[in-house]
């Protein structure tokens, strides 16, 4: 892997100076917090039923503070390849100005390439403690969640470094699955299983990264083209990639549809979630009709959003029926 693109320059004039706290977290992506939002469906799919919450509570919080440094570790080191390979230069260049240069503050100049990477080493460190005093605190440990903690770690520091998933053809499926992960994990260790119902939620929870991801991809297409990253949207025709999208959002449906019609979930889940559907078709219009991709990339956001508090109270709704005399959700 070389370095950098060598038309591009590595580093461009800071707009205003910054801290470097300030530098740190925008570093980490602490303000984009929707992966966090996973133990808000964990907690949940756990809360109402007798016993199961209390118990659970310390080992739900170590995995979330976890959860946290794993995914600033993650982002902070994709940053380091993209400012190595040249492509945050290009997606945050003066040709972007809806792109804030100072959301990357290697190519913003405001941390050099040796603080980034003592941040994500750093990140990775305490999220690998914290994950591994989640599992020790844990009222149940079932093997399959203890190794897919461990794979879920592992992989994240690989989606830009080291092994770069994200530029191998991969990045798709890893968005979705480090969502779906990171509700199934946690689940598990507080319960010892995992039902189909949360299955399914993990893996529509894993659909909101997956589908603001794509329209990212598809605003910086050039810049991945030209850094050698394969997504769906470098690979495809801008047609192509429109249809990937739509399938996309289609599956999303589907599955819950499915889920409901097979009793994986109530039968009322697919109607429960249908502002999800209105809103993902919105989604497309203003991305693939209106051809307004970085507006369609921030409604992703809000979908997501909805989406999580949609599975929430789903999980609340199917404990209070399920509770209720003679009543099954």
């Amino acid at each position: 892997m070389t370095d950098h693109a060598p038309s591009v320059p590595r580093t461009v004039p800071p707009a205003r100076p910054e801290g470097k706290a300030r530098s740190y977290a925008r570093l980490g992506k602490l303000d984009v917090y929707d992966y966090y939002l996973s133990m808000a469906v964990v907690v949940s799919a756990v809360a109402l039923p007798a016993g199961r919450s209390a118990p659970a509570a310390p080992a739900l919080a170590a995995f979330l503070l976890g959860e946290v440094f794993v995914v600033m570790a993650m982002v902070a080191l994709d940053d380091v390849t993209g400012f190595r390979d040249g492509s945050d230069a290009r997606n945050y260049g003066p040709d972007h100005p809806r792109r804030k240069r100072l959301r990357k503050p290697l190519v913003a100049g405001t941390l050099t390439l040796r603080e980034a990477l003592g941040f994500g080493y750093a990140t990775a460190a305490v999220g690998a403690v914290l994950w591994g005093l989640a599992v020790v605190l844990a009222p149940h440990r079932p093997l399959w969640a203890v190794l897919l903690a461990a794979v879920t770690f592992v992989v994240a520091l690989q989606y830009s470094y080291g092994l770069r998933i994200s530029y191998r053809g991969f990045q798709e499926v890893f968005l979705a699955g480090l969502g779906a992960a990171l509700v199934i994990t946690p689940y598990g260790l507080a319960t010892g299983a995992c039902s189909g119902f949360v299955l399914v939620q993990g893996v529509l929870f894993g659909c909101g990264p997956l589908l603001f991801g794509v329209y990212s991809n598809t605003n910086d297409v050039d810049g991945d083209r030209a850094a050698g990253r394969l997504t769906v949207a470098s690979l495809a025709t801008p047609r192509g990639n429109a249809r990937f999208v739509l399938a996309l959002s289609a599956a999303e449906f589907l599955l819950g549809a499915a889920a409901s019609v097979t009793g994986l979930a109530p039968w009322w889940f697919v109607l429960w979630m249908a502002p999800v559907t209105v809103l993902r078709a919105r989604q497309y219009r203003t991305g693939f009709r209106q051809g307004d991709i970085m507006r369609a990339r921030r409604l992703g956001f809000t979908v997501h959003r909805v989406s999580t508090a949609l599975l929430i109270g789903a999980n609340l709704l199917t404990a209070v029926l399920d509770r209720a005399p003679g009543g099954t959700a």
